[in-house]
């Protein structure tokens, strides 16, 4: 069962009837920026590109260079059909008349060609690289002496750059569902985390009032105060 997120022009209407026949978990959402600020997290987003296909190709544009790396399927008509291009930054479309079993399939394919080349590929993020397979992280050929959730906070920051993340965000994430602490342990770990890193320490960003993200290299000599 996957965690879905749909972007839809009406939060409140069904974009694919069919969608609510499958067992995953689904969460909808408006189709505008300033919805992506506080979006639940999902494993696969469906971007309703049915009435305004300009609107949705712009959003589909701030999904990717905001490090997006969930699969992006686009919902569109027959006739939006030969709108959609590379351009999209598209992981597969789909019809919005398809069938509960070809919906599955095609989640089920985005998925798979999402996860399969992060398992046998080091992450290589501003400096600092993480072994997923040794479960080790090294800045400069230092390696970083980790906890086992500091080393996954890392992970996940780095798997997303230059996303901003709420504390609530990363406690889903990184702690779980079904983890009861305060949002003040987040803050504990990105200190600690950020102690390790030393010199490096500005790759983990402070949004003011909203929580943190992971800086790219152009971005990390900035101080929190800047942003």
């Amino acid at each position: 069962m996957a965690q879905l997120l749909v972007l839809a022009a009406s939060a409140e209407q069904q974009v694919m009837p069919a969608l609510g026949l499958l067992s995953h978990r689904v969460r909808q959402i408006p189709a505008e920026p300033a919805s992506l600020v506080n979006a639940p997290a999902a494993d696969l987003i469906f971007l309703d590109a049915r009435r305004d296909l300009a609107a949705a190709k712009s959003l589909a544009k701030i999904l990717h260079t905001t490090g997006l790396s969930a699969p992006l399927i686009v919902i569109v008509t027959e006739g939006g059909l030969a709108a959609i291009n590379a351009e999209w930054k598209a992981t597969d479309i789909i019809l919005e008349n398809a069938g509960p079993a070809e919906i599955d399939a095609r989640i089920r394919l985005a998925l798979a060609r999402n996860v399969e080349p992060e398992r046998s590929e080091k992450i290589h993020a501003s400096g600092v690289v993480i072994d997923e397979a040794s479960y080790s992280a090294k800045v400069r050929g230092r390696t970083l002496d980790l906890t086992y959730k500091e080393f996954e906070l890392l992970r996940f920051l780095a798997q997303h750059p230059g996303r901003v993340f709420t504390r609530e965000q990363l406690l889903s994430e990184v702690w779980g569902y079904d983890y009861f602490g305060g949002t003040r342990t987040v803050d504990v770990h990105i200190r600690r985390l950020r102690a390790k890193l030393e010199e490096l320490d500005a790759l983990i960003g402070t949004v003011r009032n909203v929580g943190y993200r992971f800086n790219t290299e152009s971005e990390h000599q900035l101080s929190d105060a800047e942003y």
